[in-house]
């Protein structure tokens, strides 16, 4: 613990699963109802304790996620869980609340590119579209959270300025939002990008609750994920067995895999609340039921564990 207090890093983090939406929605096949709730099941038994279970976007949309409803309904009997899930607009904040969902993500793009390609619409027309849901949600005492889809990069546009973040975060604050998913949608972030960028964002926003929600399209998310501690980030989304991807960005890849975000956090000290040997099996039978996974060092390689050290052979004459 010395280590990590010399390191100026947190002791204990948080993780949300968000296969059920982010990782499911990238899947082509159809998964059943069924098997949605079986895999739900098996990563409530690891220790899991947040999960973005769904979305409920228009079911022609994503119709991988057109059984919103019913996952949401039978997954209540996982009661050590809290649930939130992604609304697009009023109509699906009102399906989710019928559903029995007691938290909102918002669904907002950095971009205006981004944003036409994912929710048809410019980012201030989307933004302009919270204030009715905010307001369902505070009549039905659901606790809503905020979201920047490709805040550290856009493959349309490029980097996207800070300046565009920073009034990003004002609206949300100016609407009662307390806490913002920074989403690095397409892998596009660094290491120093990431750490000077949630250093201003922590800075300049010292009361806002940051989350980090970071895809592994080009192998950095880890080291993001470093670089997020160094700066007092302590939320953070991943996916079982590296599953997800934005079906609306081109190149877009998985989520980093939940099971090597906690081996890593375990590695160096951190608590998070899991089991990491119950992961593992759970991102092993995922890969089973699913077909493949979105890449994991933790079903490559598996954690580190000693070996039978050699023992010197007769040498031949």
């Amino acid at each position: 613990m010395s280590t990590l207090s010399s390191m100026n890093l947190p002791s204990k983090v948080v993780i949300c699963e968000v296969a059920p939406r982010d990782g499911f929605q990238a899947e082509k096949v159809w998964i059943p109802t069924e098997v949605k709730i079986a895999i739900i099941k098996k990563l409530a038994q690891t220790g899991i304790q947040s999960m973005e279970i769904t979305s409920f976007v228009h079911p022609k949309a994503i119709s991988q996620l057109k059984d919103a409803e019913d996952v949401v309904r039978q997954a209540q009997e996982f009661t050590g869980i809290k649930f939130r899930a992604l609304v697009p607009n009023v109509r699906g904040a009102q399906r989710a609340i019928d559903a029995g969902i007691k938290k909102f993500k918002l669904m907002l793009s950095a971009t205006d590119s981004h944003s036409i390609s994912n929710a048809n619409c410019l980012t201030e027309e989307a933004m302009n579209g919270f204030g009715p849901i905010i307001e369902l949600a505070d009549k039905h005492r659901v606790k809503v959270g905020g979201s920047i889809s490709v805040a550290f990069g856009c493959p349309f546009e490029g980097i996207v300025p800070l300046e565009r973040i920073d009034q990003i975060v004002e609206r949300y604050i100016s609407m009662g939002v307390a806490e913002i998913s920074l989403a690095d949608s397409t892998g596009m972030a660094n290491p120093r990008q990431v750490y000077e960028t949630v250093g201003y964002l922590k800075k300049h926003f010292p009361t806002m609750i940051f989350s980090m929600h970071l895809h592994n399209t080009r192998g950095l998310a880890l080291a993001n994920a470093f670089s997020a501690l160094q700066q007092g980030i302590t939320h953070f989304d991943s996916s079982i067995a590296g599953l997800g991807g934005c079906p609306y960005l081109p190149g877009a890849s998985g989520n980093i895999a939940s099971e090597d975000l906690v081996h890593a956090f375990h590695e160096m000290g951190m608590e998070t609340g899991i089991n990491l040997d119950l992961l593992i099996n759970a991102a092993k039978e995922v890969k089973e039921l699913i077909g493949h996974d979105g890449g994991s060092y933790m079903l490559q390689a598996g954690p580190f564990s000693l070996h039978e050290k050699p023992k010197c052979q007769e040498k031949l004459g």
